[in-house]
C-alpha cells in the first residue's frame, strides 16, 4: 500500500502479468473463466460512511465470496495497525481470518478493494495456483482479482495529487488498467463507468492503449505498416538461414514473434496470443486463420 509515498508507474511487471493471465486460463479453463463475464457491481460493494464498520465489512466480504464462488468460505474480518493494506491467514477452512489496516476505519470506501485482493488469495489457495516468490505471487493475485471481475476496485482506490497519494496492490495503476482492458476486450465490459477516481480513469486509458497494442503485432493482420515491413524483413532473413536453429530477430526492442524451422513442411512462426499470451505456432504461407487452443480466440494472420 502506497500511503502518501511515491507511486510507481508504467509497465515494469508486464511479463509476469501476462504469465499470470496464461496461468489462469490453464488452471481454470475457458469455460470457468467465462463464468466471470460480469464484474462485481458497485452496488454490491459500496461502503458508506454511515454504515456500521464491522457489519458493513462483513457484508462486502460476503458479496466478494459470492462473486468468487466460494460458498463455504466464511470470512472473519478484524482491523489492526500494520504496514500493508491487509493480510489473510490461509488455512484449511471453513473460516478464513482477514486483517485490514486500521487506515480503513476512516477510509471505508476502499475496504472492498482490500478485501477483493485478500479473498482472491483464498480462491487461488483452493486452486493450488501460485507463483514462486512473494512478489510474483502477489502480482498473480492482483492479476487474477482484476481479470475475474473485482480488480476495478483496486484501481479505483488509486488517488494521487501534489500533496498526497494512495495505491493498493502490487501492480502499477497502468498495469491494472492493462488487465482491465484485456478483460474488457474479452467480455465487452466498460469498467471506466465505475471509477470515482480521475487518476484511475487516466491509468485505465493508458493501460488500454498497451492492451490494444498487443493485438496490432505481426503476424496479425491488424499490425501497422512499420510492423509488417519489419516482419517481412525478419521472415526473409529466417528463410535465408534455411533449416537451422530457431530464429528470433535481435534488436534493441525484440518483436514478440520468432521463426522456427520445420523439417516436415514450411517455415513456422510463433507468437503470443493477444488474449491469453499462450504462444501460437503457424506455418509461414501467407494468410492464415489460427485458433488459440487455450482461450479459443480466432486470429487473422498474414504470415
Amino acid at each position: 500500500m502506497a500511503n502518501g509515498g511515491p507511486v510507481e508507474h508504467g509497465f515494469p511487471h508486464l511479463e509476469t502479468v501476462r504469465a499470470a493471465v496464461t496461468a489462469l486460463y490453464k488452471r481454470l479453463s475457458y469455460d470457468t473463466i467465462h463464468q466471470f463475464a460480469a464484474s462485481v457491481p458497485p452496488v454490491d460493494v459500496t461502503f458508506c460512511d454511515t454504515d456500521d464498520l464491522h457489519l458493513g465489512t462483513q457484508r462486502v466480504a460476503r458479496e466478494l465470496v459470492r462473486h468468487y464462488r466460494l460458498p463455504d468460505a466464511r470470512m472473519i474480518v478484524a482491523f489492526r495497525e500494520m504496514e500493508h493494506a491487509a493480510h489473510v491467514e490461509l488455512a484449511a477452512g471453513p473460516e478464513y481470518f482477514v486483517e485490514l489496516n486500521d487506515r480503513f476505519r476512516t477510509h471505508r470506501r476502499d475496504i472492498g478493494a482490500a478485501l477483493a485482493h485478500e479473498i482472491m488469495h483464498v480462491y487461488l489457495h483452493r486452486l493450488d495456483l501460485s507463483f514462486p516468490g512473494t512478489r510474483d505471487n502477489e502480482i498473480l493475485t492482483d492479476t487474477a482479482t482484476t481479470y475475474l471481475g473485482a480488480g476495478w476496485l483496486l484501481l479505483d482506490a488509486y488517488r494521487e495529487d501534489a500533496a498526497s497519494s494512495q495505491k493498493l496492490g502490487y501492480l502499477t495503476p497502468e498495469e491494472f488498467g492493462y488487465v482491465l482492458a484485456k478483460r474488457s476486450l474479452v467480455f465487452g465490459e466498460d469498467p471506466s463507468v465505475w471509477f470515482t477516481s480521475a487518476e484511475a480513469y487516466t491509468a485505465y486509458v493508458r493501460g488500454r492503449e498497451r492492451a490494444l497494442h498487443d493485438g496490432r503485432q505481426p503476424p496479425l493482420t491488424a499490425a501497422g505498416w512499420a510492423g509488417r515491413r519489419r516482419y517481412a524483413r525478419d521472415r526473409r532473413h529466417a528463410q535465408d538461414r534455411g533449416h537451422g536453429e530457431d530464429h528470433r530477430p535481435a534488436a534493441a526492442s525484440d518483436p514478440p514473434y520468432a521463426f522456427a524451422p520445420d523439417p516436415r513442411g514450411p517455415l513456422r512462426v510463433t507468437f503470443p496470443c493477444p488474449t491469453c499470451h499462450q504462444r501460437i505456432r503457424v506455418p509461414v504461407k501467407g494468410r492464415v486463420r489460427a485458433r488459440c487452443g487455450l482461450c479459443r480466440t480466432v486470429l487473422e494472420c498474414d504470415t
